[in-house]
């Protein structure tokens, strides 16, 4: 009874020391093959900056550490900045892009604006399939096949971004109708000026690919001009830039 005891207890010794050594080997191999880190990480940045025209986009964007504008709609002549030619393709747009990470010619490149960039993207999208327009495609493809091609570019100015170079959109705005099932009414608010049917996926995938999203708009008051207080002129016109989505350029409308 006794040997009995004692070949068992050596057997639970030799199960234990197993099962340590398995623990052991899992731990091992987690560490491997995972690294958690933690506290901020730096890294270049995603932002953009859309606003009405004439707002002053272009010369915010170009206060950012040493720019270099791929100008598409020839807008900045007047800023003494660095630019590159304005594209004439969209395959020339994206030839730029991968120049200027290529060839580390800057801390941030701007895309002046987004929606003229957009532009060439449906331009080269038509020409390859032989269409006059976007919509020409029938049952939605051409605007499936702008967004995956916009999801490409994303991608391609990401990494610029991970190549340590900050990459800043900016895009015109203009009032859209927005409506939430949980409302009670619809109001108009500000939103990117893509294209009038393209505008509902291309917009949130750039919102979202982004780090910060800025919003510029003049901010007026409304001042009485009778007794009566019942009509009222706009006043001021300071600029500001909203980094939060405030009442203030959502416009109510009852109904």
């Amino acid at each position: 009874i006794r040997d009995r005891y004692h070949h068992r207890g050596r057997q639970v010794d030799g199960q234990r020391k197993r099962r340590k050594h398995r623990n052991e080997n899992l731990e091992s191999r987690c560490i491997l093959m995972y690294e958690i880190t933690s506290g901020v990480v730096s890294s270049a940045q995603k932002v953009v900056i859309y606003g009405p025209e004439g707002i002053g986009k272009s010369t915010f964007a170009a206060q950012f550490p040493d720019p270099v504008f791929i100008d598409t709609e020839g807008s900045t002549k007047k800023l003494n900045i660095r630019r590159f030619p304005k594209p004439s393709s969209w395959e020339m747009l994206k030839n730029e892009v991968k120049e200027a990470m290529n060839g580390r010619l800057c801390k941030t490149l701007v895309i002046d604006t987004f929606d003229w960039a957009e532009q060439l993207c449906i331009e080269t999208i038509c020409s390859a399939y032989q269409k006059k327009g976007i919509e020409d495609f029938g049952y939605g493809n051409g605007y499936v096949y702008e967004k995956e091609e916009i999801g490409k570019f994303l991608n391609l100015l990401q990494e610029v971004v991970d190549s340590g170079i900050n990459v800043v959109l900016t895009a015109h705005a203009q009032m859209r109708k927005f409506e939430q099932p949980d409302e009670l009414g619809a109001y108009d608010r500000w939103e990117l000026k893509l294209g009038k049917k393209t505008s509902s996926q291309i917009s949130p995938l750039v919102k979202e690919w982004a780090d910060m999203v800025l919003f510029a708009n003049y901010k007026t008051y409304a001042v009485a001009v009778d007794k009566d207080g019942k009509k009222f002129k706009a006043q001021g016109g300071d600029r500001v830039m909203y980094t939060t989505h405030p009442v203030s350029y959502t416009h109510l409308r009852a109904h």
